[in-house]
């Protein structure tokens, strides 16, 4: 499930990123993305991959791969939405952490939270 009026264009922040096309009211779930979870060992592995960019950790070692644009959301040092896993369900639930603007691109911290590492990327001091 996701709003309606979410939409990929090129970023500044990233090769693309996520927006929508209509306001989005704070405290609003976004989208629940379900996931494709990989073991401890299967994490590894993709670290010499692609995938290696896209994957949330899951449930201590594991690792997770969110579908529709869960894996796409870009990392801002002010994102408008959070996230949070839903191990029951195998889903990442993503809810607006404020009131959002139509245009806006759609932006997580990827720092933040239980079980999140650090960034693996310079970020650009402009953001």
């Amino acid at each position: 499930m996701q709003l309606p009026g979410l939409y990929l264009r090129p970023s500044p922040l990233g090769q693309r990123g996520v927006y929508t096309a209509a306001a989005i009211s704070a405290g609003s779930v976004v989208e629940l993305a379900p996931v494709i979870v990989l073991t401890a060992a299967e994490r590894t592995v993709i670290h010499d991959t692609l995938l290696h960019d896209y994957y949330f950790i899951w449930d201590g070692d594991g690792a997770a791969l969110a579908l529709g644009y869960g894996s796409l959301y870009n990392h801002g040092p002010d994102p408008n939405l959070d996230y949070e896993m839903d191990y029951d369900f195998a889903q990442i639930r993503f809810t607006a952490l404020r009131d959002i603007s139509a245009g806006e691109e759609l932006l997580i911290d990827y720092m933040a939270g239980d079980d999140r590492e650090g960034l693996w990327f310079a970020v650009n001091e402009s953001q």
